[in-house]
């Protein structure tokens, strides 16, 4: 592994949601990072509140979101730091799409090097983050940003052999 700070490091860029692909980009990610000297940030997109009429409502469910977030990507820490031997970088945003969400964080951190995604295991087509990125590409600023689009059913074992 580098010495190279954790801030110099090159970052793998993983969508942390709760579809059954999303194991398999960050299994492949994390071992990316160990066997590249980088390191893992997980992004967890929240949806806006939709309750215009009660503001105090719509804190309380923006809060209650946010620290479901943050309890999802402390649970998924553990393994990151297992895999990389480095803890990940949380990035929490809020945002109409995903593909907003990835274009504001790509845009404002240049260490970003790699967006890893999974394909579905769902068997109709890739996903609609991969299929939106395809057909459209998500405008980082005018930034090129590779994207590694994993098979979300490879195995541990595949991705240890792959990556």
């Amino acid at each position: 592994m580098t010495d190279a700070a954790p801030s110099s490091r090159r970052k793998f860029l993983v969508v942390a949601d709760d579809t059954p692909e999303f194991s398999a980009a960050l299994k492949y990610a994390c071992r990316r990072a160990r066997s590249t000297g980088g390191h893992v940030a997980l992004l967890k997109v929240i949806a806006p509140a939709q309750f215009e009429h009660w503001s105090g409502v719509r804190e309380e469910i923006e809060r209650q979101e946010r620290e479901e977030a943050e309890a999802l990507l402390q649970s998924l820490a553990a393994q990151v730091v297992a895999e990389t031997g480095l803890p990940p970088e949380f990035i929490i945003k809020h945002a109409d799409s995903t593909r907003a969400a990835l274009k504001a964080v790509v845009a404002a951190d240049p260490s970003i090097k790699i967006l890893i995604l999974a394909t579905s295991t769902a068997g109709r087509g890739p996903g609609p983050l991969i299929s939106a990125i395809a057909k459209e590409g998500v405008g980082f600023s005018g930034r090129k940003l590779p994207v590694t689009v994993v098979p979300g059913d490879l195995t541990d074992a595949e991705i240890e052999e792959l990556a």
